[in-house]
C-alpha cells in the first residue's frame, strides 16, 4: 500500500538538456515527482524516455555541461544550482544508487571490503577498523555467505546476483533516506531477479527509507510498487497507485506498454509500432502522437499536462473519449 508519510524527494518543473552542435538534447522536459517515506515509487518507460537520466542528473553524475533548471528538492534542500561539495555530502548519506551494471560501478581492482570501508568514512566519522567490522554487517545483511571472507575479494569472484547484492550493501551503508534502484534486475535470470526484489523490499522496511525503482519491466512493477509514474520523451504522461493503472491505464503508451506483456492466455503480443523521437527537436503537442493508434489533429497542438482522471492522472487530450475503448 503506497505511503503516506513525508515527502522526501520533490521536484518541479525539473528539466535536464544536454548541449551538442546541433543544439540541445531536451533529454528531460518539465517534470513532477514526489516519493514519500517508506514507499516504492516506480518510473516506467522505454529506453530514451528519460528515467536514469532524471536520478543521475540528481546525483551530480551528469557531465558538467548538462543545463540541470527546476527544483529538485532533497528533505528540504535544493540540490538544482547547488555547490558540488554539498550535492556530494548528500549523496551517499541522503540519496544513494543501486546502478544497472554493477560489474562496471565496482572498481575491479580493489577488493570489496576497500571500497565499502572507503564510502562509509567518506560520510562517517568511524575507524577503519569499526568500518571494515561494519562492512562484514552490511555484506551479511544482503544475504552473502561467509561474508568475512567474501569481503576480501575481487569483483569478478562474483556472480551477477552476488554484485548486485554488494552494491546495494554499498548503497545502504550510511543509512540513506532514498534510495534509487537503476534496472537493478536486468541481466539477471528470473530466480536471481526475485531474491534482488525481496531484498529491496527488505532493505527499505528496515532502513524506513523510500526507494525509486527505474525500469522498463512491468513485470517488476508489478510485483513490487507502491506507485507507478509512466515517463515518454522526457515528460510524465501518466501515473497513480498501482492497482488502479494496471487495471485501468488510461494513455495510449500506457496501453501500449501493457499489451505488450506476455500474457497467460498465449495471446499474441503487441509491440507499440515505431520508435521514440529524436530529443534534439521533439515533435509539437504530444510526443507519442506518431506512434499512437487514438491520435487526431488535437494531439499536435499544445503539450498536454497531467490532470486527474478517475483514479490517476493522464496528460492525453483525448483521454475522456478513449475510455470508452476496450484497452
Amino acid at each position: 500500500m503506497a505511503s503516506d508519510g513525508e515527502v522526501l524527494l520533490s521536484l518541479s518543473d525539473y528539466r535536464v538538456n544536454f548541449p551538442t552542435a546541433r543544439g540541445d538534447v531536451q533529454a528531460v522536459r518539465g517534470i513532477d515527482l514526489e516519493v514519500r517515506r517508506g514507499e516504492m515509487l516506480a518510473v516506467v518507460g522505454e529506453s530514451g524516455s528519460g528515467k536514469s537520466v532524471t536520478f543521475l542528473g540528481l546525483m551530480g553524475l551528469l557531465p558538467p555541461s548538462t543545463k540541470i533548471s527546476g527544483s529538485a528538492k532533497l528533505l528540504g534542500t535544493e540540490l538544482v544550482g547547488a555547490n558540488t561539495k554539498k550535492v556530494r555530502r548528500m549523496c551517499g548519506n541522503d540519496i544513494a544508487m543501486i546502478f544497472q551494471d554493477p560489474l562496471s560501478a565496482l572498481n575491479p581492482v580493489q577488493r570489496i571490503v576497500v571500497q565499502i570501508t572507503e564510502m562509509l568514512q567518506s560520510h562517517q566519522e568511524i575507524s577503519k577498523a569499526d568500518a571494515m567490522k561494519r562492512t562484514v554487517e552490511l555484506l551479511d545483511m544482503v544475504g552473502i555467505p561467509q561474508p568475512d571472507e567474501r569481503a576480501k575479494q575481487y569483483p569478478h569472484e562474483f556472480s551477477g546476483g552476488m554484485r548486485q547484492r554488494v552494491m546495494i550493501a554499498m548503497a545502504i551503508a550510511n543509512n540513506p533516506k532514498v534510495l534509487i534502484a537503476d534496472e537493478p534486475t536486468t541481466a539477471l535470470d528470473v530466480t536471481v531477479q526475485a531474491q534482488i526484489l525481496e531484498l529491496l523490499q527488505q532493505v527499505q522496511k528496515e532502513l524506513g527509507a523510500a526507494v525509486v525503482l527505474i525500469t522498463h519491466d512491468l513485470g517488476v512493477v508489478a510485483r513490487v510498487a507502491d506507485r507507478v509514474q509512466v515517463m515518454y520523451a522526457g515528460r510524465v504522461v501518466e501515473r497513480g497507485e498501482l492497482m488502479p493503472l494496471f487495471d485501468h491505464p488510461s494513455h495510449p503508451y500506457t496501453r501500449g506498454l501493457m499489451a505488450s506483456l506476455p500474457m497467460e492466455d498465449g495471446q499474441r503480443l503487441k509491440p507499440i509500432q515505431g520508435a521514440p523521437p529524436n530529443m534534439l527537436q521533439p515533435p509539437k503537442g504530444c510526443a507519442f502522437h506518431a506512434r499512437c493508434d487514438f491520435a487526431t489533429e488535437a494531439c499536435t497542438g499544445d503539450i498536454p499536462e497531467l490532470r486527474p482522471f478517475g483514479d490517476l492522472e493522464t496528460a492525453c487530450v483525448r483521454v475522456n473519449e478513449l475510455s470508452e475503448v476496450p484497452s
